[in-house]
């Protein structure tokens, strides 16, 4: 296990203020921690670039997929009370899902549909094998499909969310494949219908107020609007308006998969309670078997669809999880897991290292290069 060097810690945060000098992102707020100790928090550009804005540490960001590892933790929480076991059918908690069937498509449209080979479980919803797709990962007859729905309408509820989406065909067979999907915002629906309560109510009672995660919800308050971080108004790279979640009004559907907002030092200490493994400021959230579960690859040979999935890394409850020390184009140990975030946020935790790194920042085009940047930055960073 190495520790960071003050050299590598220079070199990133140097290389992260060019980027923002030369205007490819606005501002950013990095953490970087070993053995549990925070080593770098530091805010870097601006907060907002049409108003110049200096970057705060506690900027509030739209994290969009970062949101799934913590729907993932909730739901296991609720295994752990007996609410729900993975291995049940999803139509136990939403019916409608019952009578899925699977598109048969051929010249870019659905011909015919057939029956599934056995119905999606919560376990499917966790590791994104359910046979569901998101609509803008491709432009296939389902994906459009979607599309055709506005399965995006934020004014649905999540159960209303899934009556719709249930009433389209599965992309694929359950269990058949890794295909990354619209997978969480069921499983909140899911965690609703178990818990009895709303996602965010569940969320709040069992994850984000234990961990006094105060500015992470579906939507900011007014008296913080001023510390959300924005975007450049238009892209850089395509000349384009740069769309993101409006935080200000409370949506109907609170989206599993893409819906918080948050800070840095909120969502560190659901990195410190990963790292623990279920323990944090001398409260259990989850069990240590829990977390160890959570982090451990759950495709084994099942394929991965597409290209978001990096050679040499599985996927976990809510993480993708590296699996072979080579074959990725970037540094890192087995068993390290992370996830992302649409609009430019990422993290990753390495066990094997004992640290973790998130970097927080609003641009969507940019996101992957930056992520990767990181990830080499940080590892480079390492005695």
């Amino acid at each position: 296990m190495g520790r960071f060097n003050r050299w590598g810690l220079a070199k990133l945060r140097a290389t992260l203020q060019a980027h923002i000098d030369r205007g490819r992102i606005p501002g950013a707020v990095v953490v970087l921690a070993q053995a549990g100790q925070v080593e770098m928090f530091e805010a870097l550009g601006r907060q907002d670039p049409q108003a110049g804005t200096p970057m705060p540490a506690d900027a509030i960001f739209r994290i969009y997929s970062m949101t799934k590892p913590l729907v993932s933790l909730a739901t296991l929480v609720l295994a752990e009370d007996g609410a729900l076991a993975l291995g049940d059918p999803v139509s136990k908690y939403l019916p409608a899902f019952a009578k899925t069937r699977v598109a048969v498509e051929e010249g870019g449209q659905i011909v015919r549909t057939e029956p599934v080979r056995r119905e999606m479980t919560v376990h499917d919803l966790l590791r994104h094998t359910a046979g569901l797709t998101y609509e803008f990962l491709g432009n296939n007859a389902v994906q459009r499909a979607y599309e055709a729905a506005d399965i995006t309408d934020r004014s649905r509820t999540n159960l209303a969310f899934c009556d719709a989406l249930a009433e389209m065909p599965l992309q694929d067979q359950p269990g058949s494949c890794w295909q990354y999907s619209r997978a969480t915002d069921v499983l909140g629906a899911v965690v609703e219908v178990a818990s009895g309560q709303t996602l965010g109510r569940w969320l709040g009672e069992r994850i984000l107020e234990p961990l006094g995660m105060k500015d992470t919800a579906f939507a900011v308050p007014r008296e913080d609007w001023a510390r959300v971080a924005e975007p450049f108004a238009t892209d850089l790279d395509s000349g384009k308006p740069v769309t993101m979640l409006d935080v200000r009004a409370l949506p109907a559907f609170e989206s599993g998969g893409g819906g918080l907002m948050s800070t840095a030092g909120d969502y560190l200490r659901f990195l410190q309670l990963m790292r623990n493994r279920g323990a944090f400021g001398g409260t259990r959230l989850a069990s240590r078997k829990t977390i160890e579960w959570m982090t451990s690859d759950h495709l084994g040979t099942i394929a991965a669809k597409g290209d978001l999935l990096l050679p040499g890394y599985g996927f976990g409850l809510g993480f993708a999880v590296r699996t072979h020390p080579g074959l990725a184009p970037q540094p890192g140990s087995v068993g390290q897991y992370f996830w992302s975030g649409i609009g430019g946020t990422s993290f990753f935790v390495d066990p094997a290292e004992d640290i973790f790194a998130m970097l927080l920042t609003q641009a969507p085009n940019q996101r992957i290069f930056f992520r990767n940047l990181f990830r080499h930055l940080v590892y480079a960073a390492l005695d």
